[in-house]
């Protein structure tokens, strides 16, 4: 299991030391939630910000773009070179075009479905993308409840990218703890983001990471 903890729940009076805490704990990828006030009812961080957590970090950057203007926001962030931006399906007209324009900067193109989005709304995409998210909260909030009907979310969607591109990752992000990544794993999951787990965890970030991989 790929482990993709989000700074979302760090302090972030102290952005620098818990970025480096999750790196050197053992994470395989730093979540950044942008959010504009718009798609979703709060406001995080712009480039400024995710620019010294790409300083800090040691392991590359997961951006998960909640935003109403996609584009701007893709070409606010594609300097600091991430692995991966993944975009709201509900929020863009023309994806295609946007995952075109992801890959063209050498990032690698991901979308994500809100929890009520059902997996075929992309199967028409999934031979273009490297990560496909699926959201078990309603995003905006870290700290929520997971929303156990991801699993037959994943199960759905990990049919379709077998049938159109078996290399294409999936990722959950939301409410993820140590009492429900065994059923994550087992519904095909290969990412999972985790915020408050990782950072609030009583024994710290490396035994929560060092619990869910």
């Amino acid at each position: 299991m790929l482990v993709a903890p989000s700074i979302l729940s760090a302090d972030f009076g102290h952005l620098a030391t818990d970025v480096i805490a999750i790196c050197e704990g053992g994470c395989d990828f730093v979540h950044v939630d942008v959010m504009d006030g718009h798609f979703v009812p709060n406001l995080t961080i712009g480039p400024v910000v995710v620019e010294a957590v790409a300083k800090a970090a040691t392991k590359p950057l997961d951006i998960h773009l909640m935003v109403e203007n996609n584009n701007f926001f893709v070409e606010l962030f594609a300097p600091l070179k991430p692995e991966f931006i993944s975009f709201h399906i509900e929020e863009e007209k023309h994806p295609h075009r946007l995952i075109q324009k992801i890959r063209s900067y050498g990032i690698r193109p991901a979308i994500t479905l809100n929890p009520h989005t059902p997996p075929e709304a992309i199967e028409f995409l999934l031979e273009d993308l490297e990560m496909v998210l699926l959201m078990s909260v309603n995003p905006g909030f870290g700290g929520q409840k997971f929303i156990s009907s991801v699993l037959e979310r994943a199960k759905r969607l990990k049919q379709l990218i077998e049938k159109r591109n078996p290399a294409c990752l999936i990722e959950v992000d939301g409410g993820v703890n140590d009492g429900n990544i065994k059923m994550l794993e087992e519904a095909g999951v290969d990412v999972v983001v985790a915020g408050s787990f990782v950072y609030a965890h009583p024994e710290g970030v490396n035994a929560a990471i060092s619990a869910l991989k």
